[in-house]
This record gives structure tokens, sequence and C-alpha cells, in this order.
């Protein structure tokens, strides 16, 4: 296959086929004598269409084939993807200068055929007089944007390199403090056991003290434990004739209680 075949009106036809099987550097070669040939305004208008705006061609029209209303329309079409590119809010006096419409109903019909051709995704801001892009397609991309796109690119690594080691020190101090709470934990377990311990022996003791001598373990809770203040009896003495003590007072001493029982009653 030879990729020097000079393109004229007569053999476009059999350009065409090369063009539709050559690769690498046989497509370049014959790219290069299209834009070179009589069907380089041709070649132009594709360029457009790859990259350019309708603005662009509103420009150069006179040097290009003309294009009739649907092609219009597509052109228009991909020069509102380039705007969305920049930005998502577009006026419609923006667009309206851009596409080179009349008036805004012609501007939001054409939005709705780019709707339904799933060239955007969006919707018209009637009240704010603007277009809200949500999505939309790509273009090609021209060798002079490459150097911003790998600008763009390392803009991004490096900020997903901040959020990373931002998450990393994150989880450097939940594990951090993941280790004080078990820590903290296992303590406060051994305080407990310790206890347990502590409490067991000391209950197996009492048991065991109780099981040998029960009679003399009840004799100390009844006895009171020496030096105890024990109650005086009352020093008030009824001078009445024949009194006789109450013997249920709570304030007589029980030895008392007993001798005077035990006396006899004298008559009056």
């Amino acid at each position: 296959m030879s990729a020097e075949v000079k393109v004229t009106g007569q053999n476009q036809e059999q350009f065409l086929l090369l063009a539709k099987s050559a690769k690498g550097a046989a497509l370049a070669t014959l790219i290069h004598q299209l834009a070179e040939s009589d069907f380089a305004s041709t070649f132009r208008l594709l360029t457009v269409f790859a990259y350019g705006t309708y603005a662009d061609y509103l420009a150069e029209a006179r040097n290009l084939p003309p294009l009739t209303e649907a092609q219009k329309n597509k052109l228009r079409h991909l020069s509102v993807v380039t705007l969305a590119a920049k930005v998502k809010c577009i006026p419609y006096a923006v667009l309206l200068e851009a596409l080179a419409l009349r008036n805004v109903r012609q501007l939001e019909d054409l939005v709705i055929e780019a709707v339904y051709a799933d060239v955007l995704r969006g919707s018209l801001d009637q009240r704010n007089q603007r277009l809200e892009v949500d999505y939309s397609i790509g273009r090609d991309i021209q060798r002079q944007d490459l150097s911003a796109i790998a600008r763009t690119l390392q803009e991004w690594c490096v900020g997903c390199e901040v959020v990373l080691s931002g998450i990393e020190e994150q989880v450097s101090r939940a594990n951090q403090h993941k280790e004080q709470q078990l820590g903290l934990k296992q303590q406060i377990e051994s305080e407990v056991a310790n206890l347990k311990k502590t409490i067991k022996v000391t209950t197996a003791a009492a048991a065991a003290a109780t099981s040998q001598d029960p009679e003399q373990h009840l004799t100390e809770l009844r006895e009171p434990a020496p030096g105890t203040n024990q109650r005086q009896p009352s020093k008030k003495a009824s001078k009445g004739k024949g009194h006789c003590v109450d013997p249920f007072s709570h304030c007589v001493d029980p030895l008392t209680l007993a001798l005077h029982l035990q006396q006899p009653v004298k008559q009056a």
C-alpha cells in the first residue's frame, strides 16, 4: 500500500479507502497530503469541527465549504460544549453571541436538541437567564493543550498526596487512641480481678473462723466489748410513800430491778 497517492478530484475515492486502512505514519502522511490537496478547505472545516467553534467557522466562512442548517446546529452544539468546559453556568447573552442566534427561543430550542442528543446535560434557568451544565461530552485535544492538561493532572496528584497524608495521620492517631484505651481496659480488668481475689480470701477466712467455734462467735456477738460505757441507774428517787419503781422502765439497771423485786412490800 503506497501512501504517496496525490489527492485530486479524480482519485478521492481511492484516497478515502487508503485513509480507512492506513495507520501510524502512513495515515499521518495521507492527512498531510489532504491538507495540501484540492480538499484543503474541507480538511480545515474538519479541524473546525474537531477543535473549533461556530465563531471560528464564521471568521473563515469565505474559505470554507458552506454548511447545511443541520451542520450549523451540530457545530453550535460543539461550541456549547467548549464553553461548558470553561464554566458551568453560561449566561444567555454569552451563548447568543457565541452561537450567532437572534433570540432566546432559538437558543433554548438548540440547547434542548443538544440535551436530547446526549451532547450535554443540564437545565435552563429562565429566571436568571443562564444555562446550568451538569455534564458535557469531551472534544478532541489539540497539541497545544497537552501542557495545560499535564499541569492540571500534576496539581490533582499533589492534592491527592495531601489528602492521603492527612488520612494516614488520622489513622495513626486513631491507632494510638486505640492502644491507650486497650491499656486502660487491661489495667481496670487487672484491678477488678485483684479486688475479687481479696474479697474471696477475706470471705473464706471469715467463714473458716465461724465454722471452727460457732459458740464463741455467738458469745462475741452478744457480749459488749470491754471498755464500752454502760448506762448508769437513774439517781432520781421518788419521795412518795409506797411508790413502786416501774419494772419496765428502760432507765433502771437490771441488777437494781432484781433486788427491788425481792424486797417485801411495806404496809402503809
